[in-house]
């Protein structure tokens, strides 16, 4: 059974009549019911009664037909995901972010993205930045947004953005008159804290000490965007990733620099030498864009 045999066959059915069926194939009309007769012979029973000058199925042809149809959906199927490729570089996007880019940089990525990109299927997951670099290595993701403090083996980097950390605190908080913190500013104080593993908490350790100031953390959390939460309905405040200021209530919650900075540094990570589809490009391009 060859597939031109198969093809006349699903032209003659769709058809009615070889004649039709020759020109939907590009082909004469003997050479439709050559076609025919060669895959009777190869399926071993008959396909069409001639009644009354026409040809018409027999029930088995129409059994037949069933599975054809099935098969040339997927060939269709198989078209439209080549069109894909070739216009997008996949149907697919799949991208790990980093709880700080999730809660408003990734998804105003997404929907801008979208808007060019209309039928491309988009996962996204939130997850630790060491969670993201794993999933890049096994291939579970095409692109990710971390933190530095990742393992940078067997992945591909691009430097993402150096921002200077932000105090986050109550509105009415005794902090929220001073245009700038400082270290000592902290002393004494119930602090909001990144867990002990972030490198700009680790960061942000260093300073303190350096200014005799002894950290009081209440709670650890690996979210900027839970420290900011935590300092809406409490007393305490604590150093954050700007990323997340736009995800905060603007009534409840006051951001002020901190001095000397703590810098938050994030990365764009690929999966190693393997060229990026026009989709990763684009979308790289977009996030960068929203800095």
């Amino acid at each position: 059974m060859k597939h031109r045999q198969v093809e006349a066959f699903h032209a003659l059915i769709i058809s009615g009549s070889t004649v039709r069926a020759a020109e939907i194939m590009g082909i004469t009309q003997p050479a439709v019911s050559r076609l025919i007769a060669e895959l009777e012979h190869s399926v071993r029973f008959p396909l069409f009664d001639r009644v009354r000058g026409r040809l018409v199925p027999t029930p088995e042809a129409r059994l037949f037909f069933r599975e054809v149809e099935e098969s040339f959906r997927g060939m269709d199927r198989l078209r439209a995901a080549a069109a894909g490729i070739r216009d997008y570089g996949e149907g697919t996007l799949r991208i790990g972010g980093l709880a700080a880019g999730s809660v408003a940089l990734i998804p105003s990525a997404i929907r801008l993205f979208r808007e060019s990109h209309p039928k491309i299927r988009i996962t996204f997951h939130v997850k630790s930045s060491a969670d993201i670099r794993n999933g890049i290595v096994d291939g579970q993701y095409d692109i990710g947004l971390a933190a530095d403090e990742i393992d940078k083996a067997g992945v591909d980097t691009q430097t993402f953005a150096s921002s200077p950390g932000v105090v986050a605190m109550p509105m009415d908080h005794p902090l929220a008159s001073k245009e700038t913190i400082k270290p000592e500013h902290l002393s004494d104080l119930p602090l909001l804290g990144l867990v002990p593993e972030d490198r700009a908490r680790q960061r942000l350790d260093t300073l303190l000490a350096q200014h005799n100031v002894v950290p009081d953390y209440i709670v650890e959390t690996p979210n900027s965007a839970t420290i900011c939460a935590l300092a809406e309905s409490g007393n305490a405040v604590g150093l954050i990733n700007p990323m997340v200021i736009d995800s905060a209530h603007p009534n409840r919650v006051a951001f002020r620099p901190f001095r000397p900075s703590v810098i938050f540094r994030s990365l764009l990570i690929f999966p190693v030498e393997k060229q990026k589809s026009k989709l990763v490009r684009e979308f790289t391009k977009t996030l960068m864009a929203l800095r």
